[in-house]
């Protein structure tokens, strides 16, 4: 059965058993900051565990793209040289949320392997939590798999229900046994069975995993039953199809067969069995995925670690002889396997082509320098490569310190680690801290699963009068009160108060009762479904949850806000009608003050194009077009034509905002009525900020108005000093910068004429040493390239020489030195420069003819170039 049949096929059994099919979430988990990718078929689900958000139904299933090649689950260095390791896979799911429980997920799984999928039921092994009675009566008698291949596996890791057969989803909250299914490839593979002393042979493989929430974990690890007990299953696609394709490699299925016979065209390789064919295989899956979902090459988070899988594949290229580009040509055959179950993939084709294609052309310009560089470490390093080695080969070649590790294990060497860190010093920290995932707002399991999601009703109005607290928040604990002076956050059950959310910043305000007030500094999303209102109460008594509260947005700041969002919408369909559609948003801020728009495009936007874009944006204002909101289900909703935007996460029923013809994005912010209510739109910068993508800041409304004055001001003022009208100031500042490069190229005449005269006096004045004519003098009012030309000069009249010229300019010296003739291979340039240079507290080098440095302007400098003919003497004996 081919790969994309199983799929299909799980999918329509699930289907068929009432399961909703739900697609596959992005790889960048969706307001969830704990975690780098999804790296599990349930992180799309955490929330519903956790109780705080509710899908709209009981039964799902898909096939979830999952990712581990960077933080705590990181599978990256395996790749290539295991037969199960991945960075990108997918896993098959069925889900259910307080409807059917052990005995229907056990039934479903023994029906789909054995009489769908045709595996033999003798060769099926399970495995249980020890004392999971249940679980184990279920298999055995009601399945009946007999006891001998039903495994109980205990508390096998350290703790208690710290087992392979317990699941949890951090050290509190929902937790339960799980049973996993095993197939047994025969007596010809090496391996024990689970749980015995060699169960980490190839004989018995996993498959697939059942999990049974039914507990909550406290703090101090005490379980209670949940009260909706829910189930949870993984199977891994690539395992799957090994065991029904009848290979012992996830690499011999027919999706990555295809892969690596396409990778092997491209670079001349006749092995299919060479490792560094599967790594390529398996890098071009996680990197093209990662772009899809909105990621690109970079030096910090996520990006990163696209560059570090990118940049391992090349050099994976380059070991099997390749010299060209490569890898972005993995991408149409990717497509041709997988762009049927992932549309998303075959739509952005050309856009993934050309993203990798620009990250190979930046590496391949240094991976042959960077090998070089290794290969001379490696050459007398002897079994360890020096951290500070590894440190330049990253900071100088961009090689991943994980790169240069992985070619030191193919060499039986290891990499000093501790001196790598100590050498990345300020970087290294800079980088820690651009992914250090974490949040200001931690919602405790307890309280998220007790409550009911905030109702916003924000769109309507900005006042609300009877907001009720349901939790108050502070330390990271739930408490039953603020006292005065206190800070924390609050969760209402209603509010009118926007939470950070799509880039639009959250409300600021005030809630209030007669005991006092909290100024609301900021408004954050929590547990996917609560809105936690930030300040410091302030009141003659404490706070008390459950108490009614009067809650009022800043209104001027929520209309300036507004402003920006809409116009964010407009730029966004401008600059995809003015630079094509492969734009994307790619991450914005909407503020009250301004706008940022960040969107994949891989050059500078020019002029013309932006003021294009500018002017666009500005006719739809002028149009005045209403603003209309439209709720509907996701399917519907890109029929009629809505674009959903990068790392937002949408429910069955979504929020369309359509402006006019322009515009129409699945949004949940604040927007205007009409476009005309946003004024004015001016940008005011367009930079890069990450290999293919670029930024747009832009201000509306009042703020665009500011701009514009503040624009007409400094025009007048560049007018009045150059006694110039606004309408002939450009002429005005043509006119000064032709005079000035009339003047500068008189100053370069007078400063050649003066080099040249001083050139003749110095020759005339050379000391001769053994048939070597010597110069060592300081030149004044000459910079660094008059002093090359006097040398140049020099070195021509003299014919057999040695020169040293030193020009002094505000406390600093520069020196050139040449040497020619007869003194070539007597006296290095480099030498007589480093010789000066070494007594002015400078340093400097160069070619055996020519050489520069500098150093600190000193009064000892005369006696040194005074000095400089005894020393080319020595060097002449």
């Amino acid at each position: 059965m081919k790969t994309a049949d199983i799929r299909s096929t799980f999918l329509d059994f699930f289907r068929s058993k009432d399961h909703t099919i739900v697609p596959s979430a992005s790889l960048v988990p969706s307001n969830d900051p704990t975690l780098l990718f999804t790296n599990s078929g349930m992180v799309p689900f955490k929330n519903v565990f956790l109780g705080s958000e509710k899908p709209g139904y009981v039964r799902a299933a898909d096939v979830q793209r999952c990712l581990r090649a960077g933080g705590k689950h990181n599978d990256l260095d395996q790749v290539g040289y295991t037969a199960r390791h991945h960075t990108f896979f997918e896993m098959l799911g069925n889900w259910s949320f307080g409807d059917y429980f052990k005995r229907d997920a056990i039934r479903y799984a023994w029906q789909l392997l054995t009489e769908v999928y045709k595996l033999p039921a003798d060769r099926l092994w399970v495995t249980v939590y020890h004392t999971d009675d249940e679980a184990y009566a279920l298999w055995n008698n009601e399945v009946g798999v007999p006891a001998e291949r039903i495994v109980r596996i205990g508390d096998n890791k350290g703790a208690p229900f710290a087992s392979d057969n317990f699941w949890q989803m951090a050290d509190t909250g929902p937790c339960g046994p799980c049973t996993e299914i095993f197939f047994d490839h025969g007596p010809g593979v090496a391996g024990g069975p689970p749980g015995s002393p060699d169960e980490d042979g190839d004989r018995y493989i996993e498959i697939w995993n059942l999990v049974f929430m039914q507990f909550d974990r406290a703090p101090d690890g005490t379980l209670s039953p949940l009260p909706a007990p829910c189930v949870d299953t993984g199977m891994g696609l690539e395992r799957l199809a090994a065991v029904l394709q009848h290979v012992h490699s996830n690499y011999e299925i027919d999706l990555f067969a295809h892969l690596i016979q396409e990778a092997s065209r491209l670079t001349g390789t006749a092995d299919i069995g060479n490792k560094s064919l599967r790594v390529i295989a398996d890098h071009i899956r996680a990197a093209s995925f990662l772009i899809v979902d909105g990621v690109l090459p970079s030096n910090e988070g996520r990006g990163y670690v696209l560059r570090r899988i990118i940049r391992r594949a090349l050099r994976h290229g380059w070991m099997l002889g390749v010299r060209g580009d490569f890898f972005w040509k993995m991408v149409a055959p990717l497509v041709a396997e997988m762009g049927e179950a992932y549309p998303e993939l075959a739509a952005k084709q050309a856009f993934v082509e050309q993203a990798l294609k620009t990250e190979e052309e930046r590496f391949g310009e240094t991976l042959e320098n960077g090998m070089r560089l290794f290969d001379d470490v490696a050459s007398r390093s002897g079994k360890i490569i020096p951290g500070a080695d590894a440190f330049r080969l990253y900071d100088t070649y961009g090689f991943p310190v994980d790169l240069t590790a992985d070619i030191a294990r193919e060499r039986d060497m290891t990499v000093d680690m501790e001196g790598f860190e100590r050498a990345m010093g300020e970087q290294r920290a800079r980088a820690r801290a651009a992914s250090n995932f974490s949040t200001k707002a931690k919602l405790p399991a307890d309280v998220a699963s007790a409550l009911q999601p905030t109702v916003f009703t924000g769109y309507e109005s900005l006042d609300l009068a009877d907001a009720r607290i349901v939790a108050i928040v502070r330390d990271g604990k739930a408490v039953d009160q603020l006292a005065d002076g206190e800070e924390g956050f609050l969760l209402l059950d209603r509010t009118p108060f926007y939470a950070e959310s799509g880039g639009q910043v959250g409300d600021t305000g005030m809630l209030s009762n007669p005991s006092g007030a909290l100024a609301v500094e900021d408004t954050q999303k929590v547990g996917g479904a609560f809105f936690a209102h930030f300040g410091t109460w302030q009141g003659s008594a404490p706070l008390l949850k459950g108490a009614v509260v009067g809650a009022s947005v800043d209104g001027a700041q929520r209309q300036a806000t507004v402003l920006n969002h809409s116009a964010t919408h407009l730029l966004h369909a401008a600059l995809r009608t003015v630079l094509g559609d492969h734009v994307a948003q790619k991450g914005s801020l909407v503020a009250p003050e301004r706008l940022r728009f960040d969107f994949s495009h891989f050059k500078a936007v020019t002029a013309e194009e932006l003021a294009e874009v500018e002017r666009m944006v500005n006719d739809e204002v002028r149009r005045n077009a209403s603003a209309e909101v439209h709720h509907m289900g996701y399917d519907e909703a890109i029929e009629f034509g809505a674009m959903a935007l990068f790392g937002e996460k949408y429910g069955a029923e979504v929020r369309v905002l359509k402006m006019g013809d322009f515009s129409t994005e699945l949004c949940g912010g604040t927007h205007v009525s009409r476009t005309g209510d946003i004024g004015l739109f001016k940008i005011v910068s367009e930079s890069g900020v990450a290999s293919g993508v670029r930024r747009i800041e832009a201000v509306t409304g009042a703020g665009a108005m500011a701009r514009v004055a503040d624009e007409e001001r400094i025009l007048g003022e560049v007018a009045g000093l150059l006694a110039a009208t606004g309408d002939d100031v450009i002429e005005k500042l043509r006119q000064l910068f032709d005079k000035q490069k009339k003047l500068e190229k008189e100053v370069e005449s007078f400063k050649a004429k003066a080099a040249s005269s001083a050139s003749a006096d110095l020759a005339e004045s050379a000391t001769d040493i053994a048939g070597i004519k010597v110069v060592a003098a300081r030149l004044e009012g000459l910079d660094a390239k008059s002093l090359r030309d006097s040398l140049d000069v020099l070195k021509q009249k003299l014919g057999d020489c040695a020169v040293i010229l030193a020009g002094a300019a505000e406390g600093r010296v520069s020196l050139v030195a040449g040497v020619g003739g007869a003194a070539l291979g007597r006296v290095k340039a480099g030498d007589l420069v480093a010789e000066v240079a070494s007594r002015i507290d400078g340093k400097g080098g160069g070619r055996p003819d020519m050489a520069q440095g500098g150093g600190v302007d000193s009064p000892e400098l005369p006696g040194i170039l005074a000095g400089i003919p005894a020393w080319v003497e020595s060097r002449l004996r």
